[in-house]
């Protein structure tokens, strides 16, 4: 029967780098050809190419990866050329423009409710909007027992002694992680317990700038020892990104702005217990005394006006004043980040226990064959049937 199955055709940043949009992009792809179904991928500005590959191929569906601001080339691009987008949205703070683009689509998929409750807050209408989780290669990130030569040689140039528990938080900025909160969180427990070592990880050292000297006032402020929080930044390859969790006893991740979590996900898969916030996307994925823990809210930070620019669709740049202030980002209640990561450091069952959890809620609701045949049967039951 597989050639009743229907076409699709994948829009992201291909090929694939190693960010979060292409890996979620490059992962429902695998996982559609995993599952037979007909499937090609195109980069979503690579005009050339999307107008041939619609000629050519001929997809049932052009499922794009972005958020709104790329509605002008996963969505009103294959309109134009007569196909049905079927977007896969992500959040940015806000929703700034294109709601009558996006109200008209039967059919638009988001990454979590936090997501859905973004968009409905700022206008758009959610009646057709189904949350869909970004799935992850659990074969590939799986667990790397502590003994392994590679994770101890990774510890090793970490600087993490053996009677260390190392922490680690993976982000293109860290700050945007929680990087700062968890530091804070480290000045309430170092009496406690001080053998700790604080790792993270961005794509770009330092920067911003202006983030970094805050994270380096905070590390004086709460008179941590220097030499115990660690940086590391540039591209990693999927197995050294394996290989640098798995030397992690702690993923902590109390992100500010999150519509997701992939990282997070992918530290559950290789069996590493999560610490993370009680709010946005983290909630559809960490189970709150399972697989980690989740600290409650402890600061909101709202705008009450904003600026939208000409490449968010508009004819000029201008200052929007809300109606009402909109929750841009959160911050964990520091006090509860030291109550779960003292915790965790001190309690090796505990760890050991959350992380066997954590694998196992992560191959059971995260693997990309999983996910992707859950989106293929979403288009098949409100699209395809009727169109057939």
């Amino acid at each position: 029967m597989d050639q009743e199955k229907f076409k699709s055709l994948i829009l992201y940043p291909f090929p694939a780098e190693l960010d979060g949009v292409s890996l979620q992009g490059s992962y429902l792809h695998r996982g559609l050809e995993k599952n037979n179904y007909p499937v090609m991928g195109c980069d979503r500005t690579a005009s050339f190419e999307k107008e041939a590959l619609y000629k050519i191929f001929k997809p049932d569906y052009v499922i794009g990866i972005g958020f709104w601001g790329d509605t002008p080339f996963i969505i009103q691009d294959p309109l134009e050329h007569g196909l049905q987008p079927v977007p896969w949205l992500n959040a940015d703070g806000w929703v700034a423009n294109y709601h009558e683009v996006l109200n008209e689509l039967p059919l638009i998929m988001v990454t979590s409710n936090w997501v859905k409750e973004t968009y409905k807050r700022d206008g758009v209408n959610t009646e057709h909007m189904y949350p869909m989780p970004i799935g992850i290669d659990t074969e590939q990130m799986k667990p790397i027992p502590k003994s392994d030569p590679r994770v101890q040689e990774m510890r090793k140039v970490l600087g993490v002694e053996p009677e260390d528990k190392m922490i680690l938080t993976i982000g293109g900025d860290t700050t945007s992680k929680g990087f700062q909160e968890v530091l804070k969180a480290l000045g309430k427990i170092n009496g406690e317990f001080s053998n700790w070592k604080y790792v993270g990880k961005s794509w770009e050292f330092g920067q911003p700038e202006y983030h970094y000297k805050d994270e380096q006032d905070i590390i004086e402020q709460e008179d941590l020892p220097d030499d115990r929080v660690h940086y590391i930044d540039g591209p990693l390859s999927r197995e050294s990104m394996r290989i640098l969790v798995s030397a992690a006893d702690i993923y902590a991740a109390p992100s500010r702005i999150e519509g997701f979590g992939m990282i997070q996900v992918e530290a559950m898969a290789c069996g590493i217990p999560v610490l993370s916030i009680d709010a946005m996307g983290v909630k559809g994925t960490v189970v709150h005394n399972e697989t980690g823990f989740l600290a409650k809210i402890g600061e909101t930070i709202q705008l009450e006006e904003e600026w939208a620019y000409t490449n968010m669709g508009f004819e000029e740049d201008h200052k929007i004043k809300f109606d009402e202030p909109k929750t841009f980002a959160y911050r964990a209640d520091v006090d509860e980040l030291a109550k779960y990561l003292l915790k965790l450091l001190t309690e090796d069952e505990l760890r050991e226990k959350m992380g066997i959890k954590a694998r196992e809620h992560a191959v059971a609701n995260f693997d990309y064959k999983k996910v992707s045949l859950d989106i293929a049967r979403l288009i098949e039951d409100k699209l395809y049937s009727q169109k057939k």
